[in-house]
């Protein structure tokens, strides 16, 4: 069994370098529903039996992109995490400040964040066993923030990483295979 595991391709969206928690707040939904820009991405040539999207439009553009006939299945277990401003302020803070706290409130799971780290190992873990059921080859198009949390729990269940990384770039993958789940043992 062979899981691609793909970053969506790159958002034409420009955000603000400093805005206020609610400016903020406005930026995180309007790129939640941007385009995504058209650019060439290389996957593995697989055939794979299934592509699930997240619910998210820029996943579901990707996979246009990559896989134009192929039949997607939408889950939100792959959605990227929610981020919102870490507290509210009518200062202009910098970009950087408000990712920094909105993802250290999300590590230690404090209810300002729509979703924390343990809500997201549970729906990482729950699509992992669900992909482990179906035992077959397929792409999994999602978001950068929550594959590092996918790929733990995938871990965690037996599969190898076969080209990971700290970073993953828009478009890029990580292919995770786990021969375990044929033979109905977790390897």
């Amino acid at each position: 069994m062979r899981v691609v595991i793909i970053r969506h391709a790159e958002v034409d969206f420009r955000w603000s370098r400093r805005c206020t928690s609610a400016r903020f707040d406005s930026e995180c939904r309007a790129y939640d529903h941007s385009p995504i820009r058209n650019v060439t991405y290389s996957i593995p040539q697989i055939e794979y039996r299934r592509i699930y999207v997240s619910e998210l439009p820029r996943s579901r553009d990707t996979a246009k992109l990559l896989f134009p006939d192929g039949k997607y299945y939408e889950s939100g277990l792959i959605n990227e995490v929610p981020l919102r401003s870490s507290y509210d302020t009518k200062m202009n803070m910098p970009l950087w400040f408000w990712n920094l706290t909105g993802r250290l409130q999300w590590y230690i799971n404090c209810p300002r964040q729509a979703e924390g780290r343990r809500k997201t190992r549970e729906r990482a873990k729950k699509f992992t066993e669900m992909i482990g059921k179906e035992d077959m080859d397929i792409a999994v198009v999602t978001h950068g923030f929550y594959m590092h949390t996918l790929l733990r729990e995938m871990k965690e269940a037996g599969f190898r990483m076969v080209n990971s990384s700290v970073k993953f770039k828009n478009g890029e993958y990580v292919i995770a295979e786990n021969d375990g789940f044929r033979k109905g043992i977790r390897a």
